[in-house]
């Protein structure tokens, strides 16, 4: 495609290119081919690299990649705070002004398609988070489990649990507790949003034709990580003495699995295997919200001629913009 072509398409007007695609899909490397060729920062979207702590399960860059490449939203909070789509949307605007005053592009790569359609369409001045309410349906969650308190969902806004997983406890808590603390549906809010950034993105996904293929690549994946330590990263987290308080970071997939292996709740094959399947189901969701929006264009990512292409017309797009 030539630079007169591109630009008819809008690509010259962008404040930012947005990455996002299904765990294992190889976003990560597909951001370090371009950033061999043009000069780009990644702001992550991804819901666990923002904790500290949380390396290898996580997939976090190491720290040769986080030298040759800025990146940023990587260890910001400790395990057990709480980290919202709101404060995701806030942190990478301010990113994006940040890395465009020095001449860069921003890249926003990861699988957190909530914090991606936080950012792109705008999101709701939710009420505030309650601890105590929190606790409470914590409380009922080990006492019933986390599917029932999604049926629980389904009976006050069916809207909300028709998009939330019953295996998804960090969703399902933030609805029942909007609707605890307001008396309003949090579906009801979410519908009362606008973009407010002002931003242009240039978006693309990564949506694998092959999901054989792409179940293949996220247990090899799975299993990497296994023999890189993802096992003792669990150990060590499960040894602060804060641990009960880090209900968020350790409901991550592959955390949540491994962390009952090591309460003995199942033995480590099983551990691995759980994790696996929830890896899985991960990717079905985020493909999900990808195709349920029309504003992603889908590259396929198994295509080496697809992957230049898309390289070569981010370049083109990162040097149009100054």
């Amino acid at each position: 495609m030539n630079a007169q072509a591109m630009n008819a398409q809008g690509m010259r007007e962008v404040d930012a290119i947005l990455l996002a695609g299904p765990t294992a899909s190889g976003k990560s490397e597909l951001a370090a081919r371009l950033a061999e060729r043009v000069p780009i920062e990644i702001v992550s979207v991804d819901s666990s690299q923002v904790y500290r702590g949380l390396d290898v399960g996580s997939a976090k860059p190491d720290a040769e990649t986080r030298a040759r490449i800025p990146h940023h939203l990587i260890d910001i909070r400790e395990p057990c705070d709480t980290y919202s789509a709101g404060e995701f949307v806030a942190d990478a605007i301010a990113a994006i002004y940040d890395i465009r005053s020095r001449g860069r592009m921003p890249v926003l790569v990861g699988g957190t398609m909530l914090y991606f359609n936080a950012l792109v369409h705008g999101i709701a001045a939710l009420p505030l988070a309650d601890p105590a309410v929190r606790k409470d349906i914590d409380e009922r969650a080990r006492a019933l489990g986390w599917p029932a308190l999604h049926a629980e969902l389904a009976r006050i806004d069916p809207e909300a649990a028709a998009r939330i997983h019953p295996n998804d406890p960090q969703r399902i808590q933030r609805a029942l507790e909007v609707y605890a603390v307001s008396g309003r549906p949090i579906s009801a809010w979410q519908r009362d949003t606008s973009p407010a950034s002002g931003l242009r993105f240039r978006r693309d996904a990564l949506v694998p034709g092959d999901r054989t293929r792409l179940h293949e690549r996220i247990e090899q994946r799975f299993l990497a990580m296994m023999s890189q330590g993802f096992l003792a990263e669990v150990e060590k987290l499960r040894a602060r003495p804060d641990i009960q308080k880090c209900s968020v970071a350790m409901r991550a997939v592959g955390y949540r699995q491994l962390s009952a292996h090591l309460a003995g709740e199942y033995d480590l094959d099983e551990a691995v295997r759980r994790a696996i399947a929830a890896s899985r189901q991960l990717a079905k969701r985020q493909m999900t919200w990808i195709r349920a929006d029309a504003g992603w264009r889908a590259w396929e990512p198994f295509d080496p001629e697809v992957c230049e292409r898309w390289v070569v017309e981010a370049a083109f797009v990162c040097r149009a913009a100054g």
